[in-house]
């Protein structure tokens, strides 16, 4: 019985014509090559119909759908005859990109890849620069061994003592990964600078070099602690771990090469204090640039603040929905605390006794009983605050009440004593739709991340 295989390799859909023996294994071999690569199929069929595809990307078969009994296919490469360039940029690819890319990853892995590359490239001279400062404000020679001496002194003293305070500060870098991503390679490149410095005051020798991994140890647990929400941000399959690993192995590719440019740069303009003072800031821009462009093409899909904000100003005036890879571009990645007008200027997380008066919190609570937060609205903002077991979707529902209720105030033109329950009413009639049309952009709602962990519990 003939058989129809249906392959696509780097885009390109071709048949593949083989023979079903229903009583034994057949072995089919393509040999017609396409884009210079010959593809084998194996496969143990009894089924008379079989109809399937399989989807080819860099040598490997990433997704595959088979005929109804469930029986499994495997398509493997017999040879290759493309030119020995093109085979190298392919296993190049392999090596530092997630399998099956572009089709595994969200938009805007390639531009966040870049700069990340360019990012690590950067630090790395810088770190090259800083140490040999170090030695030279020692007044050591810079040896090997010295410079693991004073290296493992400062790191394992001052370093650690960053590492702890900023540990403290989890929940924010989850609520804004993007923010502290920034801040964390802003505080490194602070570090750094204090270190190349260091020879212009060698009698402040210790206290500078202190000072400055202080700075370098908050950033290295920033750096860490915001690394997995970006790279969830990417995760399109359940590649996680893929992703992760590559991404790392293009850190290490570009810190390897940051090392030897800095190398070079240490033994010839960068001899001189003068040289260092030019080339250390130069490079510090380029790595704050690169961070901010990596953050800026990350689509992070949890609802934190901003984004909620976003989101529902969105919605109110367009009737639209943007997805995380629209909002992207248009967060403010240094003040994300800004209140946004067309989203109800609603300020979530402040302490429980700042908004509301103890003897009055029953009569906030009486409002909306069933939900599972607290509304406020006053004449500059709406304060919001959440029930300690509040998800996403309860602060979806806050949000549009509030931004419903600023939005007939700006029309009625004069305060209600029952602002909130039209706004409410209008709520419930939309929430439906509209929590389907977000989870369908892919935004996570199960969760809200508002960072300061400020909550009430009745």
């Amino acid at each position: 019985m003939n058989g129809r295989l249906s392959c696509q390799f780097l885009g390109l859909k071709f048949p593949i014509q083989f023979l079903v023996n229903t009583n034994f294994n057949l072995m089919v071999s393509y040999r017609k090559a396409v884009n210079g690569v010959g593809l084998e199929l194996e496969m143990s069929e009894k089924s008379l119909e079989v109809e399937f595809f399989f989807l080819f990307n860099r040598h490997q078969v990433n997704y595959f759908y088979h005929s109804p009994n469930k029986r499994r296919y495997q398509v493997k490469m017999v040879d290759d005859s493309r030119p020995a360039a093109q085979r190298m940029i392919e296993s190049f690819l392999n090596k530092f990109f997630p399998s099956g890319y572009p089709y595994s990853v969200n938009e805007g892995y390639m531009r966040y890849t870049q700069f990340r590359a360019l990012q690590h490239f950067t630090s790395a001279a810088l770190s090259v620069l800083s140490t040999q400062s170090l030695l030279f404000a020692a007044g050591l020679r810079p040896t090997a061994a010295q410079a693991t001496a004073v290296s493992w002194i400062l790191r394992d003293g001052m370093q650690h003592v960053g590492k702890i305070i900023c540990s403290n500060l989890g929940a924010r870098m989850d609520s804004e990964p993007k923010r502290w991503r920034i801040l964390a390679d802003v505080l490194y490149d602070f570090g750094t600078g204090l270190e190349v410095m260091s020879p212009l005051c060698p009698h402040l020798f210790l206290e500078v070099a202190g000072l400055g991994n202080l700075a370098k140890g908050m950033a290295v647990v920033a750096a860490r602690a915001t690394r997995l929400p970006i790279y969830s941000s990417f995760a399109k399959e359940g590649n996680l771990s893929d992703l992760f690993a590559k991404g790392e192995a293009i850190s290490t590719l570009f810190n390897v090469l940051g090392l030897g440019a800095g190398i070079h740069l240490a033994s010839t303009i960068c001899s001189s204090m003068q040289g260092k003072l030019v080339v250390a800031p130069l490079l510090s821009v380029i790595h704050v640039y690169s961070v901010c462009e990596e953050m800026r093409a990350a689509p992070v899909n949890t609802l934190n603040p901003q984004r909620t904000a976003m989101i529902v100003a969105d919605f109110v005036k367009t009737g639209k929905i943007s997805s995380p890879a629209d909002l992207r571009y248009r967060e403010d990645l240094l003040f994300p605390g800004r209140l946004i007008e067309d989203a109800g200027k609603v300020k979530v997380g402040r302490s429980l006794h700042e908004v509301v008066r103890p003897s009055k919190l029953q009569q906030f609570k009486g409002t909306f009983p069933e939900e599972k937060f607290l509304l406020n609205h006053g004449s500059r903002w709406t304060d919001m605050i959440l029930e300690h077991n509040a998800t996403g979707e309860d602060a979806l529902r806050g949000w549009l009440v509030a931004a419903y209720a600023s939005d007939m105030e700006r029309l009625v033109n004069e305060p209600s004593a029952n602002i909130l329950q039209e706004p409410y009413d209008k709520m419930n009639c939309t929430f439906s739709p509209f929590l389907a049309e977000l989870q369908a952009k892919g935004w996570h709602t199960d969760r809200f991340l508002d960072g300061t962990g400020n909550r009430f519990a009745l």
